[in-house]
């Protein structure tokens, strides 16, 4: 979640009221990925990108990593048929290796920004994903856990 805050922006305490979500999904064997940006964390934006995701890549199965969020449990998800859910123990980051790719948004993308509106924040979120997506490389790299390589 990325939000900005009205409040802030006028120079008042921070009450940030406001914020967007961004979800994503990379492949550790080759770099691509996929990014939505969404303005809530709910079911049915979890399930909208779970179709974006089975349908760009439909003639391939996919395990999809995930952290335990309600959302992404909850029993009106239609898991598309490509798609394989794979929950995360819960308090577990570092099994997660989208993680390290969120760690290198931050770093290079929104470090020591304090964005002062919802469009800054979503056209920082665009820059984020045009970065990541050029470089595939570096997505492999930080996301092909010992683990996940040893299974490719």
């Amino acid at each position: 979640m990325l939000g900005a805050d009205r409040n802030a922006a006028r120079g008042g305490r921070p009450t940030h009221t406001r914020a967007i979500y961004l979800y994503g999904a990379v492949s550790p064997k080759d770099g691509t990925c996929v990014y939505l940006i969404m303005p809530t964390s709910n079911t049915a934006c979890f399930q909208a990108f779970l179709d974006v995701l089975a349908r760009k890549f439909a003639r391939q199965d996919i395990l999809l990593v995930l952290d335990g969020a309600p959302n992404r449990r909850c029993g009106d998800l239609a898991v598309p048929a490509n798609i394989t859910l794979l929950y995360l123990p819960p308090y577990s980051p570092e099994l997660n290796p989208k993680e390290n790719l969120w760690d290198e948004i931050r770093e290079k993308i929104f470090k020591n920004y304090a964005l002062k509106s919802i469009d800054a924040v979503r056209a920082k979120l665009k820059q984020a994903i045009l970065y990541i997506e050029r470089n595939p490389k570096l997505v492999q790299a930080i996301t092909s856990f010992p683990y996940i390589a040893n299974s490719l």
